[in-house]
C-alpha cells in the first residue's frame, strides 16, 4: 500500500494482475450492491439543529468538534471496517452491501418510478425490477448498518424514530435474512421513499479481485428525528465527518479508504449544504468506473479512468507499488 496517503491496496493485487494479463485468471462476475452517503447539516451538524445523533464528530483537525454553518459544508456518516474483515479491513466506508434477491419483491413505493430509476442507474428500462432491487438494497442496508430508515407511513412522510426494541428485533431479522425487506415494510405499513435518494456514482471492483461488486453510490439526508448508531458487526467505529476533513485525513495517511470512497468524498467537498449536494446528484455521472491494468515493459500500471490520483506503477521485480 502507498505510504503517502491512505489508499487501500491489497498486496496480492500485482500477482493477480499478472495472472489476468497472462490469461490464467478468470474474472469473477461482480455482485450488484448499493451504498449510501448519509448527510446532515445545521449549526451543530444535525438536521434542523437537532442533536443526540450517535457517532463521533471531527472538526477541521480530525478531533472532536464541529464547525457548523453552510461554509463548513455537510457532514457524512462513515464506518471503519474491522481490521479482521477479509475485504478492505480497517478502511473507512459508507453503509451498504449486496443486493438480496428478495429485494426484487414488490414494495409500496414513492418517488421516481422504477423505470425512471432504471434509466438513472444506467440500466435498460426493462430492468425496472433490478432498479428497484438496487434502491431497496440501498435503503435496507442503511437501516441494517446505521439504524436509519428512508421510509414512512405515507408517500410524503418518514418514520421519526427507529430506536425501540421492536425496531431492533426487525433489524436483526433483516441482517440474518430471516425477514425480507418487502415483508418488513408490509408488516409495518411503510412506503419506501425512493425520492429521498440521489444517484451519485457507480464503481465496479477490478477484474483481478476475487470479491467483486458492481456498486451504486447514493446520497441522502438523515431524516429529522432519526439517529445513527453503529449497528453493523462489520464496523468497529463510526464518525460524522466533513468530506473535506476526511479527504485531508486520507491525504495525510491517517484514514484508510478504497478509491471509490475517497473519490466520492472529494466530489462532495464543494457543496455547502445537504440540499446543495442532493440537487447536484441529478447531474452526477453514473458511468461505471472500472480499474484498468496495462504492461509497460516488465512493469504494470494500474489506473482508474477519470481518477488519475489512484494510478499505481508496479515494478516487475517487486510485489509492492510505488507512490
Amino acid at each position: 500500500m502507498s505510504t503517502t496517503n491512505g489508499q487501500w491496496y491489497p498486496p496480492e493485487w500485482p500477482e493477480r494482475i499478472r495472472l489476468l494479463s497472462a490469461g490464467e485468471l478468470t474474472p469473477v462476475t461482480p455482485r450488484r450492491a448499493a451504498t449510501v452517503l448519509l448527510l446532515r447539516d445545521g449549526p451543530d451538524g444535525a438536521p434542523g439543529g437537532q442533536d443526540g445523533e450517535h457517532g463521533e464528530q471531527f472538526g477541521t483537525n480530525g478531533e472532536g468538534g464541529d464547525r457548523g454553518g453552510d461554509a463548513a459544508g455537510p457532514a457524512v456518516y462513515m464506518l471503519r471496517r474491522r481490521a479482521s474483515m477479509a475485504f478492505a479491513g480497517g478502511a473507512y466506508a459508507y453503509p451498504g452491501g449486496s443486493v438480496d434477491p428478495r429485494d426484487e419483491r414488490m414494495v409500496a413505493w414513492a418517488g421516481p418510478s422504477r423505470a425512471q430509476w432504471a434509466r438513472r442507474l444506467g440500466l435498460d428500462e426493462s430492468d425496472a425490477t433490478q432498479a428497484q432491487a438496487i434502491v431497496c438494497a440501498a435503503v435496507r442496508e442503511t437501516f441494517e448498518e446505521a439504524g436509519v430508515l428512508l421510509a414512512g407511513p405515507t408517500p410524503h412522510t418518514v418514520v421519526a424514530d427507529t430506536t425501540g426494541d421492536d425496531w431492533e428485533t426487525d433489524r436483526l431479522s433483516l441482517v440474518a435474512r430471516d425477514l425480507s425487506f418487502a415483508e418488513f415494510l408490509d408488516r409495518r405499513g411503510l412506503v419506501l421513499r425512493s425520492d429521498l435518494l440521489g444517484g451519485w456514482a457507480r464503481w465496479i471492483t477490478p477484474e483481478f479481485e476475487p470479491r467483486r461488486y458492481d456498486t451504486w453510490f447514493f446520497v441522502a439526508a438523515l431524516p429529522r428525528g432519526q439517529r445513527t448508531r453503529n449497528a453493523s458487526t462489520e464496523a468497529d467505529r463510526t464518525v460524522w465527518i466533513r468530506p473535506g476533513d476526511a479527504a485531508d485525513g486520507y491525504d495525510r495517511g491517517e484514514l484508510l479508504m478504497m478509491p471509490p470512497t475517497i473519490a466520492t468524498l472529494r466530489q462532495l467537498r464543494p457543496y455547502g449544504t445537504v440540499h446543495d449536494a442532493l440537487v447536484a446528484a441529478v447531474d452526477q455521472d453514473l458511468t461505471p468506473v472500472l480499474a484498468q491494468a496495462r504492461l509497460e515493459g516488465d512493469d504494470l500500471v494500474l489506473s482508474w479512468p477519470g481518477h488519475d490520483e489512484f494510478t499505481k506503477h508496479i515494478p516487475g521485480t517487486a510485489g509492492e507499488s510505488e507512490a
